[in-house]
């Protein structure tokens, strides 16, 4: 473990010597996690990219890929394209990644379950923004947007977010 990781806590998110509050899945935290259970996987989990959305804020790093219109990530688990980022028109189950709410204008992509899914394992554990505080996740981990952009901001290629 170094400053640089994002370790979970019981009172939020431990980084760079400040702890900033967060919420998690629905479901919990878990060691099993399977797709739809909403709970937030246990374990180390590499930060391997960074989504933004342009029309609504400057790039926040250099390594940020901008969303674009029809941008999805895959969660249909049978599907060969399961757990990565596809393009519309994609019929299998999927989840837009330009919404209309603020929820994913800022995304970072944790490596869980990533690039060979398996299937049924859970799919876009993303570090993003929340609804409201202390409003769980799907399995994610939320955080207020100006913490999300500091916390984007200050990571480094070995980051990762722990998940004890």
């Amino acid at each position: 473990m170094t400053p640089r990781d994002l370790v979970l806590t019981p009172r939020g998110v431990r980084f760079m010597g400040q702890v900033y509050p967060c919420t998690i899945g629905r479901g919990g935290l878990r060691g099993d996690k399977r797709e739809g259970d909403g709970a937030t996987p246990r374990g180390v989990h590499r930060i391997v990219g960074c989504l933004y959305r342009p029309d609504r804020m400057a790039r926040p790093v250099p390594w940020a890929v901008p969303i674009r219109p029809g941008d999805l990530w895959s969660d249909a688990s049978g599907d060969p394209e399961y757990n990565l980022m596809v393009r519309a028109p994609y019929a299998p189950s999927h989840e837009k990644l330009r919404r209309a709410d603020p929820l994913y204008d800022l995304i970072l992509i944790t490596d869980w379950n990533w690039p060979n899914a398996i299937a049924g394992r859970g799919s876009a554990i993303f570090l993003h923004r929340y609804r409201r505080p202390g409003y769980p996740t799907e399995g994610c981990v939320a955080f207020r947007p100006d913490h999300l952009l500091s916390i984007t901001q200050r990571l480094s290629v070995s980051s990762r977010l722990i998940v004890p």
